[in-house]
């Protein structure tokens, strides 16, 4: 039987559903991306250096680009042995990892496709997950 998996993604974390000989696993992943992070030692939006202002968006959003990213990569090494993989969920997150995957030249003909799912219980996950693979077959 074929190993199939599917991934329900959100910003703050993942769930894998790896479908094999009618059994199913369920695993979570953090993802550990901060949104609203406060830096020790700041106290205005701004700081003031001759007659310029220096604001910390850019080093914020350097950050979160990078948790992201750290995040799409451990979810990356999830997919790598199945053979094919559905990713579903409410944020635009599984848009940027559907990017990553069809960057990727060896995982790009895994993808079986990608939808917008709204929060679900993990049943209901594992449940949506089977009847994807199901309606393929």
């Amino acid at each position: 039987m074929k190993k199939n998996i599917g991934i329900w993604i959100d910003t703050k974390h993942a769930f894998v559903i790896r479908l094999s000989n009618n059994s199913h696993t369920f695993k979570t992943i953090e993802s550990n991306i901060e949104t609203r992070e406060r830096i020790e030692g700041e106290t205005k939006k701004y700081g003031r250096f001759g007659g310029q202002y220096l604001t910390y968006e850019k080093n914020r959003e350097n950050k979160r680009i990078q948790m992201t990213n750290q995040f799409l990569k451990s979810l990356l090494k999830e997919i790598e042995t199945c053979d094919s993989v559905v990713v579903f969920g409410p944020s635009k997150m599984k848009n940027i990892f559907e990017k990553e995957i069809r960057n990727n030249m060896q995982l790009t003909h895994k993808l079986a496709g990608v939808s917008s799912v709204n929060y679900l219980t993990e049943n209901q996950i594992v449940a949506w997950v089977k009847d994807y693979f199901k309606s393929l077959d």
